[in-house]
């Protein structure tokens, strides 16, 4: 056997929690995302739930065959919300205990990797299911009551998804020291990937951001002088919240879509690209390292980033600007050029980024579908 089995189950479902730990503990040391870590580890916290719900106490119990099945619980099962789980959910969850068992094969703990040979779910190229007209995203930022502090935070934080793209964890992490008002520039540091970029930030959001630094960060600071968002204990702002509370604006503004921090990020850059703005400048923005198996991508000046968000970001748009711009940027942005992507492959990355998120804001629970 791969290792010493022990009679007693209690101790058998620790040795299987030991080696999740382990693995989990070497992602950390080859500096993983901490997003990443957490997400794996609910995975596999489910996992292993599962097989305890089957009698299955020891990894080595784990073929193929179990392998199959618990795909196929996936794929009939539904979340927390009560959604069937995604593809791209299936996908990241089996990727998961793929990466376990390739860990325990590695370290000699298992005489073979029953998870090799796993056929993942095949993931589509969809399009974003909702996407905000300008109209109506101008309608859900005037939701947040700002005659509080709780409505002035809340529509800085929409102003800053919509103006800048980022993604959500990313605008948890930003420190005051990342935003330079006097260039309208902001630096997401360490964003998804470990990767740094700089983004351009409208002059109406940044209206926004310093009004929240003004009247009412102040009066929510306690110890912490770097974070830029803070809830109203003074604590860097929790994802899952800040995912509640934009959905709650985007049901009360009435506009009969659905989305959470993400519909903000499809919406910037699908209303940029209808603008004329180049893919690749878009893809700088949401910082897509790769759409295609191609390096195709150069090198682009923040500057000239800059200066397309501020010609073709509906907030900014200045009148009559937007048919000569289309003229002086359509061949590129068509993505006519070798190997070149295009506004689909921007919007279908979009999408699957947007299914990790909802898988994370689900959480671990899944159940099974009738």
């Amino acid at each position: 056997m791969p290792y010493v089995q022990r009679p007693d189950s209690a101790q058998d479902r620790t040795l299987f929690d030991r080696y999740i730990h382990a693995y989990l503990e070497q992602l950390q040391a080859r500096n993983y995302a901490a997003q990443t870590v957490a997400f794996k580890k609910m995975a596999l916290k489910s996992f292993a739930q599962w097989c305890a719900e089957r009698g299955i106490a020891r990894l080595n119990e784990v073929t193929r065959p179990v392998l199959q099945r618990y795909q196929r619980h996936l794929y009939h099962a539904q979340t927390r919300g009560g959604r069937p789980l995604s593809a791209a959910g299936q996908f990241n969850r089996l990727m998961a205990v793929k990466g376990l068992f390739k860990f325990l094969t590695r370290e000699n703990l298992l005489l073979y990797n029953p998870a090799s040979e796993l056929d993942l779910p095949r993931l589509e190229k969809r399009l974003p299911k909702d996407v905000l007209t300008a109209e109506e995203a101008e309608l859900v930022l005037s939701q947040p009551d700002v005659e509080t502090p709780i409505g002035v935070r809340d529509r800085a934080v929409l102003e800053l998804l919509y103006s800048t793209g980022m993604r959500r964890q990313e605008l948890v992490n930003l420190e005051r020291q990342h935003i330079d008002i006097a260039r309208g520039i902001v630096a997401i540091r360490q964003g998804k990937g470990k990767k740094d970029r700089f983004i351009p930030i409208g002059e109406r959001a940044l209206l926004w951001l310093e009004k929240y630094l003004a009247d009412v960060r102040p009066q929510h600071e306690t110890t912490d002088i770097h974070t830029l968002l803070l809830d109203e204990t003074g604590s860097k702002m929790d994802p899952h919240r800040i995912s509640r509370a934009v959905r709650s604006y985007v049901e009360k503004s009435g506009v009969n879509k659905q989305g959470r921090c993400h519909l903000f990020r499809h919406t910037m850059a699908t209303l940029m690209l209808e603008n004329g703005a180049d893919i690749r400048f878009i893809q700088q923005m949401l910082g897509h390292a790769q759409l295609s198996t191609t390096e195709i991508y150069t090198h682009v000046s923040i500057l000239k980033l800059k200066q397309v968000h501020t010609l073709t970001h509906p907030a900014r748009l200045p009148e009559g600007k937007a048919e000569s711009l289309h003229e002086t940027l359509r061949a590129r942005q068509t993505g006519d050029e070798s190997g070149a992507p295009t506004a689909a492959d921007v919007l279908a990355a979009l999408e699957e980024e947007a299914a990790e998120e909802d898988a994370e804001l689900d959480g671990g629970g899944l159940e099974s579908r009738p």
